[in-house]
């Protein structure tokens, strides 16, 4: 951490507002379980036990306990309610019996990982962050990190049966992995399911993304229950995706990603042209039509050409792939034209990454992308129109994005 941030941080911890929003924090939430409680009781009011006394009583609190959240750590004691038959008991559901740490705290801890914080230091650094109170152990740590790799293994292995999907998006992720000669590659595939909400579909350790490890996704999918492949899967130029793509789902549309495509033309041309032709990669694929973005394929092909035949044969290159988007809703066209999805996602995992020695071994990355990768799933919203999905899955005619009526 830079010196100038370090004393920023340092001022901000100083600042009564801190202390005064913990004590705000902690008085609030000790009205809200004691409303909670005294619910509970109204709920048996009229209960009584064999001897005419009530049945459900306040009975003093339980041991004070603390609990670690995004600004700190909070002490509270909870209430004790005592059933005088012994049948019922009383639970929170607001601090749960065994709850010592918020979930977002819990959420944080991944990325420290992949920061490349050791399991020894992240008290130290969760200190910094959010006061010196806060303490967390390296078993504590340890225990998560078991407890997630079991989660991963519990969803790689999940029931596919009743699931099907409209989209994929493919992409290889590489991060620095410690004592590993060659950089780790993540296999990550992400779907829209017909109610068009997005999915992690499958994330798992790969070879440089060869055929072979695109096809153990996609038979493990099929074993698993995945009765068929998504009408469409948008990905890079990567050849093993598309080879195992084309033997396991052959009905499946392939688009390739316009992100990656302009970025491999532009490598193969001067930095002082670049501009001029990125502008003009982009009329290609946001042309409101597929006859308009041939021509505007040819106004390419006639200017750079003559001088940089690299770039324009990269372009040429799977021409057909990089317009199957004209065949969908146009609605659709901003979800389906690149793999963003996947790259916006893992973006922050990268840097976080880039700059380390490493982040640990090849299943230690694993879990914890998976993690970061589910927390971020929640956020993840439907894609627009997703009504109209069902009629892309029952095979209805698209042309230039518009539903194509049976004549």
């Amino acid at each position: 951490m830079k010196e100038f941030d370090r004393e920023i941080l340092q001022e901000f911890q100083k600042a009564p507002f801190e202390e005064a929003l913990k004590e705000l924090a902690q008085y609030v939430l000790k009205r809200v379980v004691f409303a909670e409680a005294k619910d509970f009781l109204k709920q048996f009011t009229n209960c009584y036990d064999s001897y005419g006394r009530k049945r459900l009583v306040r009975n003093g609190y339980h041991k004070e306990r603390q609990i670690l959240w995004s600004g700190g750590s909070i002490s509270i004691q909870m209430p004790r309610i005592r059933d005088r038959e012994g049948k019922i008991k009383y639970q929170s559901h607001i601090i749960p019996r065994y709850l010592r740490r918020s979930d977002k705290l819990e959420k944080f801890i991944p990325y420290l990982y992949l920061k490349g914080v050791s399991t020894g230091d992240f008290s130290d650094v969760l200190g910094c962050l959010l006061g010196k109170d806060v303490q967390l152990s390296s078993s504590t740590v340890v225990n998560l990190k078991e407890r997630w790799m079991e989660e991963y293994r519990e969803w790689a292995k999940r029931d596919l049966s009743d699931t099907e999907y409209v989209y994929w998006w493919a992409d290889g992720v590489y991060f620095n992995v410690r004592m590993e000669n060659e950089r780790s590659c993540l296999l990550v595939l992400m779907g829209v399911r017909a109610d068009g909400k997005k999915e992690l579909v499958a994330v798992c350790d790969g070879y440089r993304e060869s055929k072979l490890s695109w096809k153990e996704i996609c038979l493990d999918l099929k074993k698993r229950g995945l009765k068929k492949g998504p009408r469409l899967a948008i990905g890079d130029g990567s050849l093993g995706f598309w080879a195992a793509l084309a033997e396991e789902f052959p009905e499946t549309k392939e688009q390739r990603c316009w992100v990656h495509k302009t970025a491999n033309v532009l490598d193969k041309m001067p930095k002082s042209y670049q501009s001029q032709a990125k502008r003009k990669i982009h009329e290609i694929y946001m042309a409101p039509t597929k006859k308009e973005a041939y021509r505007a394929f040819d106004d390419f092909v006639k200017m750079y050409e003559a001088k940089y035949c690299r770039a324009v044969d990269c372009l040429l290159e799977s021409k057909q792939e990089t317009l199957a988007f004209y065949d969908f809703p146009a609605q659709h066209w901003k979800h389906i034209r690149s793999t963003n999805p996947i790259e916006s996602t893992f973006a922050t995992v990268r840097h976080r990454t880039k700059r380390t020695k490493g982040c640990g071994s090849k299943d230690a990355t694993l879990m914890m992308v998976f993690k970061l990768a589910k927390i971020a799933e929640e956020r993840w919203h439907r894609i627009n129109k997703y009504a109209l999905i069902p009629l892309v899955m029952k095979g209805k005619v698209f042309e230039d994005g518009v539903l194509k009526e049976a004549a």
